[in-house]
């Protein structure tokens, strides 16, 4: 976008999915430099329901405390069960954390579309047990059948998980454990 406005640019939209405070803290910094970044909060996967409050309750927090828009959809936990039905011992990063990036990216996307924002990306490559290169192409193929644009990266490189990390200690924030379903806090190493 090339609009001018006070003799400012005004910087094209962004809809950033969310997976949680944390990880949003890093990329919502890189990306607002360049862009008008909103955040999107769509996590059917994070269970059980306190859980996802509690990830909830953070994402508002610095919503707030950085005047970041925020977008709330609904906790379709039923819709994610029913998707990842017979998935339940997939190891993490296999198949079932495919179906559960797309099914978060195509209601990204879908919103984006809605929004007119033609620009999406996910928070998700932050995670250093997250494979960037699967997101990307999930995220890409999507963008692709919407006829939008999936920002592809890889929020970890140059040290990002550890100044995520950081900030969110800094406004001590919850610290989670594990990526967020059932499956994957059931497989935790036990300490």
């Amino acid at each position: 976008m090339t609009a001018v406005n006070n003799k400012k640019k005004l910087k094209p939209g962004f809809l950033l999915h969310a997976c949680c405070a944390t990880c949003a803290l890093h990329p919502y910094f890189l990306l607002s430099e360049n862009f008008a970044v909103t955040l999107f909060f769509y996590n059917p996967n994070i269970h059980p329901e306190h859980e996802y409050k509690r990830r909830l309750k953070d994402i508002k927090i610095i919503s707030e405390i950085y005047k970041i828009p925020l977008i709330i959809e609904r906790y379709e936990v039923k819709k994610w069960f029913k998707l990842t039905k017979n998935l339940e011992k997939e190891p993490e990063g296999g198949k079932r954390c495919d179906v559960c990036f797309k099914m978060r990216l195509e209601k990204t996307a879908a919103a984006a579309k809605k929004l007119n924002i033609g620009l999406f990306g996910t928070t998700l490559t932050i995670s250093p047990h997250k494979n960037h290169i699967a997101i990307n192409s999930i995220g890409k193929t999507i963008a692709d059948t919407q006829k939008l644009i999936f920002y592809e990266s890889n929020f970890k490189k140059k040290d990002g998980f550890k100044k995520t990390v950081r900030l969110s200690k800094s406004l001590s924030l919850y610290q989670q454990n594990y990526c967020g379903c059932i499956y994957s806090l059931q497989k935790k190493p036990v300490a």
